[in-house]
């Protein structure tokens, strides 16, 4: 056998799906780890068509809540250019991903809800795409984990 010939056959080609799920996923996971850098790094700007329940409810975060958002943010935006980059890693980014989720939706559905203004239909609507985007990233990336495309 000619040298580097079992490394061609054991490595598996970047499916097409592998780009399109880690491109899109990765410009739906900047909107959220830009909406947390931004609110950590210049909140007077970023915050500025705020109302002051809706600052003071931000500004107030507890710590563990800031911290599950930026776990959240990203570690999902790792995933998604982990996944681009065929890392086994990606997985684990997404699991922690999960995890700061996790804190955030428990803060905000328990002993911190957010103010009235920003409770509603359309508040559990986005919530519930978000959950339903990270689980399935993390499935698929268990999937291309797998069936040995992350390496």
């Amino acid at each position: 056998m000619l040298p580097g010939v079992a490394r061609m056959e054991g490595s598996r080609k970047r499916p097409a799906h592998l780009w399109i799920v880690g491109v899109v996923s990765a410009l739906w996971n900047m909107i959220g780890a830009y909406d947390f850098t931004m609110t950590q790094a210049s909140p007077d700007t970023h915050l500025a068509a705020y109302t002051a329940s809706q600052r003071a409810w931000i500004d107030g975060f507890p710590i563990l809540m800031e911290v599950g958002w930026g776990l959240g943010t990203v570690g999902a935006l790792a995933g998604s250019l982990l996944l681009i980059a065929r890392s086994r890693y990606a997985l684990a980014a997404f699991a922690a991903s999960l995890v700061g989720l996790l804190i955030v939706t428990l803060y905000t559905y328990g002993p911190y809800p957010p103010p009235p203004e920003m409770q509603g239909g359309a508040a559990v609507a986005l919530n519930l795409v978000i959950w339903a985007v990270a689980i399935a990233l993390f499935l698929y990336a268990r999937r291309m984990q797998a069936k040995g495309v992350l390496r």
